[in-house]
Parts: structure tokens; sequence; C-alpha cells
């Protein structure tokens, strides 16, 4: 079999060792193993460092085993080529199995050129996804103590959610501090109310009668300190997140131009994909790698499944939020695409149909630096005009209809 790399290295990661094989090809021909085990820590790693740099290798290939592979790609980015590669695509052969034959078996498949690498973004981009992620995190918890929050509020007769769209809104918050201070006689507390909200005091009044007992105005002081102190920190978060975007600001504004996508999406879609499409050799690659397109399982000449593979899914889950706005759209492409595939599929496969048309827009708009041009709300009418038009003839008939087609003389 062809030697691709002459001088390669597998890396067995664990969290507290790293086992690396070295495999040297010398001019006779001949493989010299060398297998060495090194702490996980950052001495170890740059001593690890120093050693590959010692033995001339320039391949290195190691599983992505969790959290642990991140801490030695750091040491190892500068100055060689790195392949990261998913536990699911490399199998060793069935028999004996220990860290060594691991890393050997990881070396001789890289040697040959049989591991296909993983996509990993630039640091700058993977700084901006970790502080992204994190702040998706701080949004879910603080949506978990909101609906604590309202299921206290329940617990204690008090139906403000009944009344109120917004319960942490002005008027929310007023009411929930003057109930955690003690306050429990309805009329005041309605009278908290601000702007148009005044006009449903009848309602308020009602909802607000109920018995909140001590514990209750404990668990809500809890509750709505921890909340008051997620928005303090999702904010202070999106301060940073807003600095790491200045290097992204012509994709931002590229990203800004497609319909459905808001600054946060934006800032989400950058930090799991990065603005160099040169990584993807084409928009289906990109598509394929994020999950958003059909899967391909043959046999025999015979498709057996078409299901999604998982894919990223930070970045289906941000498509599918693009998606969701869209729904709520009339005057664009995507929104007349996602609108006729749902009468059709229903709304599940029309997510997810519309999340691949998004995605392919994002990879042309970041390849080419031009905004996304849309082709309009009429562009599937305009394809087919005589199917239209038999469908609405059959329609109007339907309804008792004589129906005669004329065409439009048109003047010039």
């Amino acid at each position: 079999m062809r030697v691709l790399y002459e001088r390669c290295c597998g890396l067995d990661v664990h969290k507290k060792t790293v086992v690396a094989c070295a495999l040297l090809t010398q001019p006779n021909g001949q493989v010299q193993k060398l297998v060495r085990t090194f702490a996980a820590t950052t001495g170890g790693l740059l001593a690890l460092a120093d050693w590959l740099s010692s033995l001339q290798v320039t391949h290195i290939a190691m599983e992505s085993t969790g959290i642990f592979w991140r801490p030695v790609f750091n040491v190892l980015e500068e100055g060689h080529s790195i392949i990261l590669v998913n536990a699911q695509h490399m199998k060793a052969v069935p028999g004996r199995k220990t860290d060594v034959k691991d890393s050997e078996w990881l070396a001789d498949l890289l040697r040959h050129g049989l591991l296909k690498a993983s996509f990993i973004p630039t640091k700058p981009t993977r700084d901006l996804r970790d502080l992204v992620r994190y702040r998706k995190t701080l949004v879910y918890e603080r949506t978990k103590e909101i609906n604590r929050l309202q299921k206290v509020l329940e617990t204690a007769n008090i139906k403000l959610a009944s009344v109120v769209s917004d319960v942490l809104g002005k008027s929310g918050r007023s009411m929930l501090a003057a109930l955690i201070e003690g306050a429990s006689d309805a009329e005041a507390l309605a009278d908290l109310a601000r702007g148009s909200l005044r006009g449903k005091l009848p309602q308020l009044q009602e909802a607000l009668q109920g018995r909140v007992e001590p514990h209750h105005r404990v668990l809500l002081q809890q509750l709505f300190a921890h909340i008051t102190f997620l928005e303090d920190s999702i904010q202070r978060l999106q301060q940073d997140i807003d600095q790491r975007l200045s290097p992204f600001e012509e994709a931002m504004q590229l990203l800004l131009s497609i319909p459905g996508i808001q600054e946060i999406t934006a800032a989400a879609i950058l930090g799991e994909i990065g603005s160099d499409m040169s990584r993807f050799p084409s928009a289906k690659h990109l598509a394929s790698w994020a999950g958003v397109c059909p899967g391909n399982k043959q046999s025999g000449g015979k498709r057996l499944s078409g299901k999604t593979t998982k894919g990223n899914a930070r970045l289906r889950a941000a498509l599918a939020e693009v998606v969701w706005s869209i729904s709520h759209m009339k005057d664009n492409y995507l929104s007349a695409q996602y609108h006729r595939l749902a009468r059709r599929l229903g709304k599940p496969k029309a997510v997810m149909a519309v999340a691949h048309s998004v995605l392919v827009i994002v990879y042309h708009v970041l390849r080419d630096h031009k905004p996304y041009s849309d082709l309009g709300a009429d562009y599937f009418d305009s394809l087919d005009k005589e199917r239209l038009a038999r469908q609405s003839i059959r329609r109007l008939e339907a309804l008792g209809f004589a129906v005669t087609v004329a065409a439009q003389e048109v003047i010039a």
C-alpha cells in the first residue's frame, strides 16, 4: 500500500495521559516505530511537542475524544498538520485492545492516507463559538427559571400569566417585587400595572387574589434573583461576543442580508462554520456536515433510508430558528418555499428543507462575498404558470363557476 506520510504519529488521548506512536519511514523502506506516554498537562504536552519536533514528524492524527483533544490540539496546532478523526469512522482490527495498539493503528492509517479529517475552525472562530454556545446555555437556563417561577405563582393561586403576556415585563417585575416584599392586597398589586396593561385592572385584580405563603415568597425571591443574575451575565457575555465579532464584520453584514437572520443568529452561524468557505468543497458538503440534507444509504441498487444525519446540532438549531422566523413572513422566496412545502409535506419536513436552502445561501454569500439577492415571493408561480392556471380553474369549477381562460395580450 502506498505511503503518503513518511514521518507521522498517532495519538491516543485520555484525560490524564497521551500515548504517542511515531512511525518513521527509513530510506531503505523499513519502518521505525517509537512509542512514548506523556502526561496530559501543559508541561507534558510541551514535552510531546518537543519530542515530535526532534523526530521531524509532519502529520499527527488523533480521535475526537470528548473535550480532551482540545488541549492537545491547542499546543500542537502550530508547526504540525493535525488530523482530527471521528471515532466512528475508524475501527481497529478486532482482538486485543490497548492504548499503544490504538495509537499504532491511528499512525498506520494516517501513514497510508486512510483517515478522513474532521472540520476544525480557526482559533478566532473557535473562541467565538465557545462564547456563543455558552450564551445559548444561559438563555436556556433563564427560560427554565422563568418556567419555575410561573409554576410557583400557580401553586400560590396567582394567575398573573393568564393576563400578562410577559410576566417579567416592567409591570410583572413590579408586582413580583411587591409579592416578595409581603404585599397581598390584589388591588394594590394590580395598581402597579403600567401602560396599556392598566386597561385590564379588573382582570389583574382577580388574577392576583391568591394564597401566597412564606415559602412561596422564599422561592420567588431566589428565582427572581437568579433570573436577574442570568440576565446580567447574558448582557456582559454579549458585550464580549460583540468584541470578538470585529474580524467578522463583513461576514456579519452578508449574513444579515438573508431574511430571518438576526445578529445573534448570525454570530451563532459564524461560530459554527466560520467565514472561510474554502474549507468545504461545495455547498453540498457543508449541508452534509451540518446534517440538513437527506442521508445516503443504498444496497443492491435500492435506497434503504433517507434519514438525515445528526450533523452539527447547534447549527441545525440555529437554522431552525431562522426558518421559524421565515415562516411568519410572506414577501420573499424562502417564505414562499416554506408555505409551499408545509402544505404538501408538513411543517417538520418543510423546516428541514428550508434550513437546507438557508445554509446553501449562507455558503454562497460567504464564498462570493456578495449579499443575498431574493428571487421574490412569486418565483414558484412563475416557474409553472400552466399548472397554476389548471389548479385555479379546478377550484373555481368546484365552486360551481364556468371558467373560460384567454391569454392577455401584451402591449409593447
